[in-house]
């Protein structure tokens, strides 16, 4: 079994916030769809287990804030045995695409896209992406953060191609 380093475990963790490319279409979302991004604005702390070759604490705290035109911005930043992941994004429904969409950038080299569906009053991210970590063997992740109400949930699985071991974790968040 291999014992995944400390950067490998934050370009698995990278998928724990708000993992997505970059949108290039502008959003020109409804007031329906604008106000359901507003109401997650402010600042949520987040505490959980990642689970791989050891079970270790992973800590998060995101902040979300306008961003411009009918944009949420985010930011966040996880503490991992010692590891540090910052993360930066957007979050937009575009209309071109008929869908709600985020945007990251990270520490981590890690970019992907997650696209975000409306689910009862909330809204729920998916991502699947293959990735190379930082030796350059293959990882799949998983990831997904739902928003509902006053709570954010975020969970995640990376497989690691080439050795089928894996990381998981599900980390809640509250204001």
């Amino acid at each position: 079994m291999i014992v995944l380093g400390p950067l490998s475990r934050a370009a698995a963790l990278a998928g724990l916030l708000l993992t997505a490319g970059l949108t290039a279409a502008p959003a020109y979302a409804g007031p329906a769809e604008v106000a359901l991004l507003k109401s997650y604005i402010g600042e949520w702390r987040g505490r959980g287990t990642v689970v791989g070759a050891s079970t270790e604490s992973v800590v998060c705290r995101l902040t979300l804030s306008q961003g411009n035109q009918d944009k949420v911005n985010y930011n966040g930043r996880c503490t991992l045995a010692g590891t540090n992941l910052s993360v930066a994004g957007t979050l937009a429904y575009v209309d071109a695409n008929r869908r709600f969409e985020a945007a990251m950038t990270s520490n981590a080299t890690f970019s992907g896209v997650a696209v975000g569906q409306k689910r009862g009053n909330g809204l729920v991210f998916n991502l699947r992406e293959r990735t190379p970590d930082e030796e350059g063997k293959d990882m799949n992740i998983s990831a997904q953060i739902a928003l509902n109400g006053d709570a954010i949930s975020v969970g995640f699985d990376v497989v690691y191609v080439e050795s089928g071991d894996s990381l998981k974790a599900q980390v809640p968040f509250s204001r």
